[in-house]
């Protein structure tokens, strides 16, 4: 059998995870962990209902095991089975004989695309409803139908899980993905999929910074994990941070500035895809969107983007049925992850150094830098390196300061870097 790529995989899991119903707490949320949890060890985290958690309150688990709308002669038109986005996310429990002209007020529909479904919730209001097809409604006629949801609303947890990859320091580097949406490939599981697979890849060398991985629901969970790890925030044990979304799409790469929009990890995301031959778009931040407003929440003010493909919204598949397996490709979260790693390779490498001999430029010939140059196809490039590497080491610049304003690609800034600290020529 053919070796199979990362993208291979990563479609896997999302495929495996696809038909599992998530929402913001329940049975869905842990099953969809278990399942990460066969690639990687997680340390998974059960916040009891009614936990305050900043200005919100942990709310109560919602369950589902069934639910339908039955015609008169017993058939289902709309059944749960089918698809978990066919209920209304967080619908109360429902066992009813209704009118259509009554059941119409529970149903969602999107008549601009009539045979999608839509997904819509209800988290923080107790409702009940179904989301189905235009086209299936057209085909309803008149009369009594069954309607029955069977789930329950009680007391129990939030759950979310954490996954850390040491580096060779303490400060953090935080890669947050949403586990709450149910059947959405892209909005979702792709996010997951990439992330996932990014602290495979880490775990493979030994980073310089410590990596937090944080599967968590979206809006609560980021929340609820801020709340009991405010004060490790406020000490600055979290450096940079990344929100991974819509990862899976056709669609150019897009990075959403943090609210500070020059924080370490907008420079670095803006370099590794301006010298990359991707198409891209780079967006201002916005107090809207994923779990970035937050990390960004002014009292915070950490220094976390956003990457996804196309972002939230901003496809007409997007929060319906329409965004299936189809609609992702393992093509397209090879290249989300490609960026990830190369992204993540430049900001463990960017110190800032201090030339030990800045009287004059140093004699590289007979330290044996430029001989060792000769070979290389760039090696014109690679002495400039060098020379730009010794000016501006002074302490307040950093290697990709250096790669930015020599223009020069930041790994051979980082080759020349390497090449003169052997040399005793640079300190870190």
């Amino acid at each position: 059998m053919a070796p199979v790529s990362p993208g291979e995989e990563m479609y896997a899991l999302v495929e495996r995870l696809y038909p599992l119903c998530r929402s913001i707490t329940g049975d869905g949320v842990r099953a969809t962990l278990d399942v990460v949890g066969d690639h990687l060890p997680l340390d998974v985290h059960e916040v009891p209902t009614g936990t305050q958690v900043l200005d919100w309150t942990v709310p109560q688990e919602w369950n589902i095991r069934d639910a339908y709308i039955a015609d008169a002669s017993g058939r289902r038109v709309v059944d749960f089975a089918e698809s978990s986005l066919h209920v209304l996310g967080y619908s109360v429990p429902v066992s009813a004989t209704l009118p259509l002209s009554e059941l119409r007020a529970h149903l969602h529909t999107l008549p601009e695309h009539p045979s999608w479904v839509p997904y819509r919730t209800s988290y923080y209001r107790p409702d009940w409803g179904f989301c189905l097809a235009q086209e299936t409604l057209d085909a309803m006629p008149d009369g009594l139908y069954e309607v029955r949801i069977d789930s329950t609303l009680a007391d129990g947890h939030l759950t979310y899980a954490e996954h850390v990859v040491p580096g060779q320091v303490a400060d953090e580097v935080i890669v947050s993905a949403h586990v709450c949406h149910p059947s959405l490939a892209n909005d979702n599981l792709a996010g997951i999929a990439v992330a996932t697979f990014l602290a495979r890849a880490l775990a493979e060398r030994t980073p310089w910074y410590t990596y937090r991985f944080l599967f968590a629901p979206g809006t609560i969970g980021a929340i609820t994990w801020l709340a009991r790890n405010a004060e490790r925030v406020r000490r600055g044990a979290v450096r940079h941070g990344l929100v991974l979304a819509c990862a899976g799409d056709r669609g150019q790469l897009t990075y959403k500035r943090s609210r500070r929009g020059d924080a370490g990890i907008d420079r670095v995301l803006r370099h590794v895809l301006d010298t990359s031959e991707r198409p891209y778009r780079i967006t201002e931040f916005t107090p809207y969107g994923y779990d970035e407003r937050q990390f960004c929440s002014p009292g915070f003010d950490l220094g976390v983007g956003s990457l996804s493909r196309t972002p939230y919204a901003g496809y007409p598949e997007y929060h319906t049925s329409a965004d299936d397996l189809d609609f992702v490709s393992p093509e397209a979260m090879a290249d989300t992850l490609a960026v990830c790693r190369e992204a993540f390779s430049v900001l463990d490498r960017d110190r800032r150094y201090v030339n030990l001999s800045p009287y004059g430029e140093p004699q590289l010939g007979r330290r044996g830098l430029y001989d060792a140059l000769g070979g290389r196809s760039d090696a014109k490039q690679a002495q400039l390196a060098l020379l730009w590497v010794l000016n501006l080491s002074d302490g307040e610049h950093g290697l990709l300061d250096i790669a930015e304003r020599s223009g020069l690609p930041f790994d051979t800034v980082a080759a020349a870097a390497d090449a003169l600290c052997d040399a005793g020529l640079i300190k870190a």
